[in-house]
């Protein structure tokens, strides 16, 4: 007898992308099917993009799973999944889209699949509106190492919009059951890094940007760098700020994008690096969004963060339509939050 579908408004709070993404994750590691309607009705182009079209493909593959709806533009997708299936994956977005969050819909049914995958991913690695591939590698990757799995990313080539031709390869081993994570407590800075990525703009963009660095946090010459991209496809930049801590790396990232300035591009990632110091909290307002689903599928966690962004709120409330999980916001003061999670 066939399960009863799940049924998701895509229009629903944050009302993006990340709905899907996160149902069809959950999908995959429950083998519950589900029917959205609506996917991202309100956006300026509502409906499937190609990043979403390679999510869906890539769910589809690692989970033998029966779908229709799946075309550009679709407003409605249904997703019956069969068991999930590690092994040797090649997915390409085929445009700038972000490859990141192809990653990012796969990976939570791979942490505990029944034995290693290997993903090639292409697209985008440097996007605004999704996790960059520095975050990655650096704040998410490692706490999930905490949690027993194990990911190696590598960047094989960095891919910007809007010409896309990033290329990044991840390499799971998987544990049978993902351990609680607590991050309550930030500890002190230790290291601090500033990077420009630069591809085919001139060099007084970066030191532009890099300027903002060191006028806004007063971080030295010796903490900030540029990497120029070794055959580039297109124009590109990103400034990506890193911040060691003892249990955890934040990262921050302004993105270059026609029409803004440098100095922009420095401000933006500035402004959310001060917000986040001055909270002292370890968790920083993406990677909150970042860390529901896998605690939610440890059965437990918490972690305190600064004020939880309208796409957490909706991601936690996708999360808890799939597990038999109670996720809970609570304010602690001006800055800071506390988030739990706890199997009901």
């Amino acid at each position: 007898m066939m399960s009863e579908m799940t049924l998701i408004d895509g229009s629903e709070g944050e009302g993006g992308g990340q709905i899907l993404r996160t149902s069809l994750a959950l999908s995959l590691v429950t083998g519950e099917p589900f029917r959205m309607e609506r996917i991202r009705s309100r956006r300026a182009k509502p409906g499937l993009l190609r990043q979403h079209l390679t999510a869906v493909e890539a769910a589809q593959t690692i989970g033998a799973a029966e779908v229709s709806g799946a075309a550009l533009g679709s407003l409605t997708l249904e997703f019956r999944p069969g068991p999930v299936t590690p092994g040797n994956y090649r997915f390409s977005v085929g445009t700038a889209g972000s490859a990141t969050l192809v990653l990012q819909t796969i990976l939570p049914a791979l942490l505990t699949a029944s034995g290693p995958t290997t993903l090639t991913l292409e697209g985008g690695t440097h996007n605004p509106m999704a996790p960059p591939y520095d975050f990655l590698a650096r704040t998410f990757a490692p706490l999930m190492d905490r949690m027993g799995p194990r990911i190696e990313l590598e960047l094989k080539r960095p891919g910007f919009f809007p010409a896309g031709g990033g290329l990044l390869q991840a390499r799971i081993a998987p544990v049978k059951r993902l351990a609680p994570l607590i991050l309550m407590v930030r500890g002190s800075i230790r290291r601090r890094q500033a990077k420009v990525w630069l591809s085919k703009l001139p060099s007084h963009v970066a030191e532009r940007e890099l300027a903002v660095v060191r006028q806004e946090l007063n971080w030295r010459d010796t903490e900030c760098t540029v990497e120029n991209v070794a055959h580039p496809l297109g124009p590109g930049n990103a400034l990506v700020l890193d911040l060691e801590t003892e249990l955890v790396t934040a990262v921050f990232t302004g993105f270059g994008e026609r029409g803004r300035s440098a100095e922009e591009v420095g401000r933006r990632a500035v402004s959310a690096a001060k917000t986040w110091i001055e909270a002292d909290v370890p968790v920083e307002e993406h990677l909150a969004d970042q860390l529901l689903l896998p605690l939610a599928l440890a059965g437990g966690g918490a972690f305190r963060t600064t004020k939880p962004s309208l796409h957490a709120t909706t991601n936690a409330a996708i999360i808890q339509r799939f597990l038999s999980v109670v996720i809970g916001f609570e304010q602690e003061n001006a800055t800071g939050w506390s988030v739990h999670i706890n199997t009901r």
